[in-house]
């Protein structure tokens, strides 16, 4: 499964850089973070309970920054396993200056294989995108709060199967959010869980929060 897409950020592109080559933040912004452990400037870990359907799934997943031209471009690679699911994401992006602010341009491809994978993409494209359109929610706050200033404006989600057919999801899930069977605001310390589609309803995180190490102290 293929998603890109384009955001705008009201914070200079080298605040936005920071954000999204900071291991620290990134892993505020996955959905029911745990735990992480950071290796180096370009490898490091995490175990995230992912909403996939079938409730919340614990994964541990492993990232490397293959790639970077600062400010501008980078990509990371991450694969996860997990009971029932194996994942593994290529993201990319590439940032430019706008006007007052920073453009994102942003694609990445989400492959997910076992028993989880097998429900097929049409009832995990929704919750795909859901995904990530909460964890672009999460971004824009940590922009903001590095900035120190209003958050970004705009923001624009296209999904699309390797069919070629294309299908649009609400970023952030606000159709759940209206039927008041999910939270309004994304949870502390992460981006909101996701909903199943057919099913809707709502994953508590870990109230304590996610605990991080590191293994290079110097």
């Amino acid at each position: 499964m293929k998603v890109s897409g384009e955001k705008s950020f009201d914070a200079p592109r080298s605040v936005v850089w920071e954000v999204l080559n900071d291991p620290a933040r990134m892993a505020k912004l996955l959905p029911g973070i745990e735990s992480f452990d950071i290796a180096d400037e370009r490898n490091w870990s995490a175990r995230v309970k992912v909403p996939l359907g079938l409730g919340a799934i614990p994964i541990s997943f492993s990232f490397e920054k293959t790639d970077e031209r600062e400010p501008e471009y980078a990509r990371l690679v991450a694969k996860g396993k997990g009971v029932g699911a194996i994942v593994s994401m290529d993201t990319q992006f590439n940032l430019s200056e706008a006007a007052g602010g920073t453009a994102m341009q942003w694609e990445a491809d989400v492959s997910i294989a076992g028993p989880v994978g097998s429900m097929g993409q049409r009832v995990l494209q929704p919750i795909v995108n859901q995904q990530v359109g909460n964890v672009l929610s999460a971004l824009e706050k940590q922009v903001e709060e590095a900035a120190g200033g209003p958050a970004g404006q705009g923001e624009r989600l296209e999904a699309g199967g390797s069919s070629g057919d294309r299908e649009g999801a609400p970023a952030g899930g606000s159709e759940a959010e209206a039927s008041g069977e999910a939270p309004s605001e994304p949870a502390p310390g992460g981006a909101e869980e996701g909903i199943h589609p057919a099913s809707p309803e709502t994953y508590s995180e870990d109230p304590e929060g996610p605990t991080h190490s590191t293994r290079d102290e110097g």
